[in-house]
């Protein structure tokens, strides 16, 4: 079976980053639009399949299931093609790092597919979450959406959304990269659904989720948020995730395999990939 070994994934990753920073405004921001919905259906499937699981009798069970449910969304992005914000902190730099794009490139395609994620969220939330009545008062779906949104706005603590949305990146950006290994589709999902069960279950923030998250439990009441709790919770999410991605993924896998000549994968004495063989998908 085939397989892009990590110096081809690193070419593969600084093309993909310099096609979207190079993107214009409009198409970042539908991709991004996109992206933050397609999040939004992984976040509504994890509520949903999740409510109504005793703790009791199920424990951590309860994390796994929506883990694995959540997954979906990541799938939908990489599969079909969106512009995931959090995947974007991992190619963009690599980019930059290569000398292909400059950092105000970064800047603006951050900006554009933040406000496009923002916005595919929230408009999931509004019609497929209060809309649809999946999260009427006192159904086991709102009181499950009211756990997940009080646990990640309120009971954390600042220190704890950043250092979690680290984390959280560091395993989103790893599935994307090992997405990028596998050659056919099958593998990519293969390859996507074990990180991203990871931070699900372990309760690490990740910033477009919680765009899905916190504002749909505001829309429909589910728990006690304010709009500053979710603010607070958004940025140190947006933070904490950019470290992982920036400095774990981006960083780590340039300084093994990249080159500063814009050859990514040369210094680690990579083969030439065809990129119009296993161009990626992402992000």
């Amino acid at each position: 079976m085939s397989f892009n070994t990590p110096a081809e994934i690193t070419r593969l990753a600084v093309a993909s980053g310099e096609t979207k920073a190079n993107a214009s405004p409009p198409k970042a921001l539908v991709a991004g639009f996109l992206a933050g919905a397609y999040i939004a259906f992984g976040g509504l499937l994890a509520t949903v399949t999740s409510a109504g699981l005793d703790p009791k009798s199920w424990g951590g069970l309860i994390t796994l299931v929506t883990g694995v449910t959540f997954s979906l969304g990541l799938i939908l992005v990489v599969i079909a093609g969106a512009d995931l914000l959090t995947g974007n902190m991992m190619l963009v730099p690599l980019a930059v790092l290569s000398r292909r794009v400059t950092l105000a490139k970064l800047a603006l395609n951050w900006l554009w597919v933040t406000i496009g994620n923002l916005v595919g969220s929230v408009f999931v939330a509004w019609l497929l979450a209060d809309q649809t009545g999946l999260f009427a008062k006192g159904s086991i779906n709102f009181a499950r959406l009211a756990a997940i949104a009080t646990g990640k706005a309120i009971t954390e603590s600042h220190w704890e959304q950043f250092v979690r949305a680290i984390g959280c990146n560091w395993l989103v950006c790893l599935a994307v990269w090992i997405a990028l290994a596998a050659t056919s589709t099958g593998g990519k999902i293969l390859a996507i659904v074990p990180p991203i069960t990871a931070f699900v279950a372990l309760g690490f923030d990740h910033v477009v989720a919680n765009m899905f998250f916190l504002p749909a439990a505001m829309m429909v009441g589910a728990g006690d948020l304010s709009l500053a709790d979710t603010t607070l919770n958004l940025v140190f999410a947006y933070l904490g995730n950019a470290v992982g991605a920036g400095v774990f993924v981006a960083g780590a896998y340039f300084y093994l395999y990249g080159d500063t000549q814009g050859q990514p994968g040369a210094a680690a004495g990579a083969p030439a990939v065809d990129e119009r063989r296993n161009a990626p998908h992402d992000r």
